[in-house]
């Protein structure tokens, strides 16, 4: 698997962070199976300078061991070029192998204050490829973040996965799961089998590594909950 990691730190006028990965994934997809986009939060804090919540992204490709992962950063860095909205400070990281202080490093993220030094000098240790593209290049820091925290499978929820922004309105459990959805559960972790679902902006919850819906009943239905 490779993880692609980025944060487009967009404007008012642009899409966000959340729309370009989707469109990178689409684009991407015509060579290597796409196995999720997701979204990670992080650090809200007004010295953290963001268009809406500081949020990053991060999309899973399922490749074989021949691809090179600099190929792929070059595929992606040319859609973000060729998209690069003036006055954003994107920032792209691309990844194989994913060591454990990158995931500490998106939970640093989520909690504290770090900088671009912070993010350019762990990446060089362990010799992986993060770009800022444009601007003051602060997406460096998202970039980074949400490699680790697409890693971990434990955090931040899917915008992308499967068939499931195809679905809408009430649908029973078995669409879900039909449309690449892993478990429907609740909070506390109980299996739903059965019962209509409210499906629309479904998000699952990255957990495990899997889309996993959670819910609670809303009286007739079961309503999904989007969890960071």
């Amino acid at each position: 698997m490779i993880i692609i990691g980025l944060d487009d730190t967009d404007t008012l006028e642009s899409r966000g962070t959340g729309h370009l990965a989707r469109d990178i994934a689409a684009a991407m997809a015509a060579n290597d199976p796409v196995l999720g986009v997701t979204r990670h939060q992080l650090l809200v804090d007004p010295r953290v300078p963001c268009t809406r919540n500081n949020s990053c992204a991060a999309i899973a490709l399922d490749v074989d061991g021949d691809v090179d992962p600099g190929t792929v950063f070059a595929q992606v860095r040319a859609l973000m070029l060729d998209d690069f909205q003036p006055g954003s400070d994107p920032g792209l990281c691309v990844a194989h192998a994913v060591p454990a202080a990158l995931t500490a490093f998106g939970h640093r993220a989520q909690r504290e204050l770090v900088s671009q030094y912070d993010a350019r000098s762990l990446a060089a240790e362990h010799g992986l490829l993060l770009r800022g593209l444009g601007g003051d290049e602060d997406g460096v820091i998202g970039a980074l973040a949400a490699v680790g925290l697409a890693a971990s499978g434990e955090d931040g929820r899917y915008v992308l996965v499967g068939r499931s922004r195809e679905l809408s309105g009430l649908q029973p459990v078995s669409a879900l799961l039909e449309a690449g959805v892993v478990a429907v559960q609740t909070p506390d972790g109980q299996p739903v089998t059965e019962g209509p679902v409210q499906t629309d902006k479904l998000r699952p919850a990255r957990r495990g590594g899997q889309p996993i819906a959670v819910v609670e009943w809303a009286g007739d239905h079961w309503l999904p909950l989007k969890l960071d």
